[in-house]
């Protein structure tokens, strides 16, 4: 008598997790998302037009005072970009991952790392905009007096942009709703914006406060920033300031890769 072998049915094999950044993929992300902003014209004015507003507000404020002015404008020329790219990030990505999107990308092809890069891109390229839109407007609109090029200005800005991207996608991580989303805001921008010496040099602090300042990358920023503000060429300061900055912006894109979550639960 012969017997038979029961057999299996076959299941379909699962995609493997895909950790490679894939440029095609991060491309086809970003171009999502430009495409849904186009649609919500609130969100490009808050990203674009808010930072030159406040610059002209406060430009008038020390109206009787022009060197107030170009005293604090600069580092406010970075600080200004980097909060309004951390706030409107963070909404968004936290609203992908409570409407499901997030899980749904993330079950196909599409890996943490092409997603996270995705979403730098797309920010990033509203960054350009933004800081490009500032910087002009606060030196040839404004007068704010600079004794280097404008356009180190304009690259600090956009770092600080880019900053403020990476932290708004690590943060995002950690919410569960928009309100929770913006009470981080209190917790990661406030402490920098206290301890980065806009309003007092980082010297005259208390130790334990200029030690905390030393690794806070809005320093860096500020510090950049009156770097453009005070010398005709660029510093080795100056550069130490912006490749902090930036190694700031892409360790924060890296732990935001690492944290990010496919749902809230």
């Amino acid at each position: 008598m012969s017997t038979t072998t029961p057999t299996t049915p076959a299941t379909p094999a699962r995609l493997a997790p895909i950790s490679a950044l894939n440029a095609s993929r991060t491309a086809a992300t970003a171009t999502r998302v430009l495409r849904q902003l186009r649609h919500d014209p609130r969100t490009i004015a808050l990203m674009i037009l808010i930072p030159c507003v406040m610059l002209l507000l406060l430009r008038y404020v020390f109206d009787g005072s022009p060197s107030t002015f170009d005293g604090i404008g600069a580092s406010l020329l970075g600080i200004f970009p980097l909060i309004t790219m951390f706030l409107v990030t963070s909404i968004a990505t936290l609203r992908e991952r409570t409407s499901g999107t997030l899980e749904r990308l993330l079950a196909m092809s599409l890996g943490k790392a092409d997603l996270i890069a995705g979403y730098a891109l797309a920010f990033g390229t509203l960054a350009i905009i933004q800081s490009a839109l500032a910087t002009g407007l606060a030196v040839w609109f404004l007068g704010l007096d600079v004794t280097g090029s404008p356009w180190l200005l304009l690259l600090v800005a956009l770092l600080d942009a880019l900053l403020g991207t990476a932290l708004g996608l690590f943060v995002s991580a950690f919410a569960a709703s928009e309100y929770q989303a913006v009470q981080f805001m209190p917790a990661v921008i406030f402490p920098q914006l206290l301890l980065c010496g806009l309003f007092t040099p980082r010297s005259n602090m208390h130790p334990v406060l200029e030690g905390i300042s030393n690794v806070l990358p809005m320093s860096y920023a500020v510090d950049g920033m009156n770097e453009v503000l005070d010398h005709t060429d660029m510093t080795a300061t100056f550069i130490r300031d912006a490749l902090i900055v930036a190694g700031c912006a892409l360790l924060v894109l890296a732990l935001g890769a690492a944290t990010l979550r496919r749902r809230t639960p």
